[in-house]
C-alpha cells in the first residue's frame, strides 16, 4: 500500500481531538507500511501467527493490497484445515470500517482470507451505536491492533449527501439519516465532482477522529496497542492510500 498524504480539508469538529502523541504514533505506523509496487509480494502462511502490533497489521494489509492491484492475489486461508481450525475461535488482525459499496470488499482489496479481517460496513462509513459496538467488540474483546476507516472513490452515499445539501431535497426513509451524518464533512471550498471527491476524504477523517475520541479506544491508542488509520480506495487503480 503506497502511503501518500492527501490535503487536509475536513471541517473542524465539535469535540477536541485525541492528543497529538497518539495521532503521531498512528501516523508512524502508516509510514511503516508503505511499499513500492515493484517489491516482492509477501503473505503469511496458514500456520503463521497473526500480526499483533499496529505496524505489523498495516504491513500485512499493504502487502495484500499490492498483490490485489498487481493481479497476484493469493486468496489465503481458505483451505479445509483453516476452516476447521476457525470453527473453535477467531483472531483477526485488523478491523476495516468500510462502505457498503459492492466494489470495495475489504477481504478482496487486501487479499486476505477467513479469520484475517473483521469487517464492519455502513453507507459512507457512517457511525451509529451498532457500528460503534461492533468496532468496540473487535478491539476490546478480540484485541485487534488496527482499525482502518476505508472510504472510496465515487462514493454514492457521499454524493447523495452533497446533492441533498445543495438542493435542499429530502432523501427517502433512512437514507436521510446517512446524509445527515455525512453533512458535517462536506467540503464547501470545492464544487461539482471535486466537492464529492474531497468530501469522501473529509468523511474518512471525521469518522476516524470520532473513533479516536472514544474513551476505550483512545486508551488503547495511548498505550500503543491500537492505531486508528484513515484510508481510501481508488476504483481506477485499486490502490489503497492513506488519508491523513
Amino acid at each position: 500500500m503506497r502511503i501518500t498524504r492527501t490535503p487536509r480539508t475536513a471541517p473542524t469538529t465539535r469535540r477536541t481531538l485525541l492528543r497529538a502523541s497518539a495521532a503521531t504514533a498512528a501516523a508512524g505506523v502508516l509510514a511503516a507500511g508503505s511499499s513500492s509496487v515493484g517489491a516482492a509480494p509477501r503473505t503469511r502462511s496458514a500456520t503463521a501467527a497473526r500480526p499483533t502490533t499496529p505496524a505489523a497489521a498495516l504491513k500485512e494489509l499493504a502487502a495484500g493490497n499490492r498483490r490485489w492491484r498487481t493481479l497476484r492475489q493469493r486468496h489465503p486461508h481458505e483451505t479445509a484445515r483453516v476452516r476447521s481450525a476457525l470453527a473453535s475461535g477467531q483472531s483477526p488482525f485488523a478491523l476495516i470500517l468500510g462502505c457498503i459499496d459492492s466494489r470495495v470488499p475489504p477481504e478482496l482489496v487486501f487479499d486476505q482470507g477467513l479469520g484475517d479481517l473483521m469487517t464492519v460496513r455502513s453507507a459512507g462509513e457512517v457511525l451509529d451505536e451498532a457500528v460503534l459496538g461492533s468496532i468496540a467488540y473487535g478491539v476490546l474483546e478480540l484485541g485487534i491492533p488496527l482499525v482502518v476507516v476505508l472510504g472510496h472513490q465515487s462514493c454514492g452515499a457521499v454524493a447523495a449527501a452533497v446533492h441533498a445539501e445543495e438542493t435542499g431535497e429530502s432523501l427517502p426513509a433512512h437514507i436521510q439519516y446517512v446524509a445527515d451524518q455525512i453533512r458535517p464533512a462536506i467540503v464547501h471550498g470545492q464544487h461539482g465532482e471535486a466537492r464529492v471527491d474531497a468530501t469522501v476524504s473529509a468523511q474518512v477523517r471525521l469518522v476516524r477522529s470520532r473513533l479516536a475520541r472514544e474513551a476505550d479506544l483512545a486508551a488503547r491508542v495511548a498505550a500503543g496497542e491500537l492505531a486508528i488509520a484513515g484510508a481510501r480506495y481508488e476504483l481506477g487503480t485499486q490502490l489503497v492510500h492513506r488519508v491523513g
